[in-house]
């Protein structure tokens, strides 16, 4: 029984973190009579599913006049490095876990305290320490699974989100007195995320 309560509590936590409203990164537009989820996503070059994501919506059904939100998409090249690090980082871990690790990169893309692209984050490197561990080791290097990538484009969808973590750790191995000062935003699986 208390198994059942931890995971619907790290469930509903979850979903707090992630059904928030748009952030500021997203654009407004205001749909245009024919067109579609499928047309728009096109038109502004995102994929299908993040446009679909960002504005909570599973089917195709739109209306002239509606407005719907427009995330800030990311080349597939970044969306690719991010998947391979929430493969390296989070194996075995939930999926709300794998999108907090991608969001993550997301928010230190956006933070001045840390470089301005995706790869810039991954590859991090300050005063002879990598800010990932898999860089260091080489897992970064492995190929990341569907649900990885599935993960990243969600974090996407939802960029800017997250209660601002910017950092996350496993508080079993971590070795960082450091880390365990920031303040936790919200635990998943064996993750700490905090800012």
């Amino acid at each position: 029984m208390y198994n059942h309560k931890k995971l619907f509590f790290v469930i509903i936590l979850s979903i707090s973190v992630l059904a928030l409203p748009m952030a500021a990164n997203a654009a407004s537009y205001t749909v245009k009579e024919g067109e579609s989820f499928w047309s728009i996503s096109h038109k502004f070059d995102v994929s299908l599913s993040n446009l679909q994501i960002a504005n909570n919506r599973s089917g195709s059904l739109l209306y002239a006049g509606e407005m719907i939100s427009i995330p800030n998409d990311i080349s597939y090249e970044d969306k690719q490095l991010m998947a391979q690090l929430v493969h390296a980082e989070a194996k075995g871990e939930p999926y709300a876990g794998k999108v907090a690790v991608a969001t993550v990169i997301l928010n230190r893309v956006d933070s001045n305290k840390f470089p301005d692209t995706v790869e810039g984050v991954v590859y991090e490197r300050e005063g002879g320490h990598y800010a990932f561990t898999p860089v260091k080791n080489g897992a970064i290097n492995q190929p990341a699974g569907a649900e990885s990538m599935k993960a990243v484009n969600e974090a996407i969808a939802f960029k800017g989100q997250g209660q601002g973590s910017l950092y996350f750790y496993n508080p079993e191995i971590s070795t960082s007195d450091w880390i365990f000062s920031r303040d936790v935003t919200v635990t998943i699986g064996n993750h700490r995320f905090a800012k």
